[in-house]
């Protein structure tokens, strides 16, 4: 992905456009919210769910959403921080991997919470 002209630096104040530098914060913060969602899952299953209801597997499932919010969080500054040097230099934007270790995640802790309910 290219990073449009308008975004580029002008030359004058090597400043970006803001509506990319604000458009890259915004998605930030998307990341954010959905590693604190899953810091909120994790910890709600850990404390909420009794141990028997989901037949033993409420450690695993808390501690897989627990490590997924970590890995999210700096993952999501680590991209911010990979795109906003790329507008800089009027380079390609880098693609990310969050998008699908995420999904990868969010099926294993969704596999591991309906196995843990049949066998319940």
């Amino acid at each position: 992905m290219t990073v449009p002209a308008e975004a580029m630096p002008t030359g004058d104040d090597d400043e970006v456009d803001y509506r990319f530098t604000l458009a890259n914060e915004r998605t930030f913060l998307a990341w954010v919210r959905t590693a604190l969602g899953l810091l909120a899952g994790g910890v709600a299953v850990h404390t909420v769910v009794q141990p028997s209801r989901l037949g033993g597997f409420a450690g695993p499932i808390a501690t897989a959403c627990l490590l997924l919010a970590l890995v999210v969080a700096v993952g999501a500054f680590l991209h911010w921080r990979r795109i906003r040097a790329a507008m800089r230099a009027g380079e390609p934007l880098p693609g990310t991997a969050l998008v699908p270790l995420l999904s990868a995640g969010v099926a294993l802790i969704a596999a591991l919470a309906c196995f843990a309910m049949l066998l319940s």
